[in-house]
Parts: C-alpha cells; structure tokens; sequence
C-alpha cells in the first residue's frame, strides 16, 4: 500500500513558508510624512546638506535625508544600507 506525502508550500523563491506573517510596513506612516516635507524642501530649492550646508540637487538624497531625519525622531525605517 503506497502512502501519501504531505504537501508543502513554496513560496515564489522556492523556499519553504514558515507560517511566519511579515509585518507588512517597511516604513511608519510617520516616515512618510518626513520625507514628503524632505522633498517639499527640496522642490523648493530650500533644502540643504549637512555640515557643508550645500544645496541638494539630488531626487534621491532628498529621499535620504527623509529617511533619516525619521530615524532619528524614532520612526520605524530600516536601517541604511551598508
């Protein structure tokens, strides 16, 4: 008498699911709102670097500079990639 495997589940990766649920946010809402202030900064012209105080020209620093102004207030933001 043959016996019956159990099914498994793979997710797109191939990997097996662990019943495990992801939180589903990477960022807070509150990490949102600081970078759209960021970028409203930003289109304005008014937006600057640092220490240098150099204005940003850059679409993607601007975004940066969000992420991190959130982070140090406490808002829930990976951290930066190394």
């Amino acid at each position: 008498m043959a016996t019956k495997k159990k099914a498994t589940t793979k997710n797109a990766a191939g990997k097996k699911a662990t019943g495990k649920k992801s939180s589903g946010r990477k960022y807070s809402p509150a990490a949102g709102k600081q970078v759209e202030t960021e970028m409203r900064e930003f289109k304005q012209g008014k937006l600057k670097s640092g220490r240098s105080g150099k204005k940003v020209t850059s679409r993607k620093q601007a975004i940066a500079i969000g992420l991190s102004e959130a982070r140090k207030k406490g808002a829930k933001v990976p951290p930066p990639k190394s």
